[in-house]
């Protein structure tokens, strides 16, 4: 918080001390508490292999994955596609009336007609699902976010006209261009 070395001792009562230390205590436990929240962990094999597909090595030169919480307690890869793989075909992978989570490597061009591509995190938690398991996954996402280090677009969605790709996704990828 920026205080000064001796500050405390210095020029704050004892009874201040303790105030302030309890402060930055419960700081510090609320900043834990929003990666600890639901208790899910992200699995070692998620942030491997995300490691590898950044850079395109193979055997994970695919298109997206699907992650699904398993058991309440690990975020696992459920599904991979192929690097033939589209847009739709992701889609049509997620659950209809259950919460999932996507990274998706999406090809396109940008305003002055450069082909581009970004890895773009989807946050699927639709209002047809169960308010359980979207509690669970809205709590959870944080940590997965935080393990994909270097994705920088992030898009919640919570029904298919939010991940139509010419009116909602598009868009939102040419602003990063």
């Amino acid at each position: 918080v920026g205080i000064r070395p001796g500050y405390f001792l210095s020029n704050i009562s004892p009874l201040t001390c303790v105030t302030h230390a309890t402060v930055l205590i419960e700081f510090s436990s609320y900043v834990n508490l929003i990666y600890e929240v639901t208790g899910v962990e992200v699995s070692e094999e998620v942030v491997s292999t995300f490691n590898q597909f950044k850079l395109l090595q193979a055997p994970y030169n695919l298109r997206y994955f699907i992650y699904k919480i398993q058991d309440k307690k690990t975020i696992v890869i459920e599904k991979e596609g192929e690097r033939t793989k589209t847009f739709d075909d992701f889609v049509e992978e997620l659950p209809e009336n259950d919460c999932r989570y996507g990274l998706i490597d999406i090809e396109f061009e940008t305003v002055d007609g450069r082909a581009t591509s970004k890895i773009v995190f989807i946050s699927w938690n639709p209002d047809t699902a169960p308010v359980r398991p979207k509690m669970l996954y809205s709590g959870s996402k944080e940590a997965l976010k935080s393990s994909l280090v270097g994705v920088g677009i992030h898009i919640n969605a919570t029904d298919h006209s939010e991940l139509d790709f010419e009116e909602a996704i598009l868009p939102v990828l040419k602003k990063y261009t």
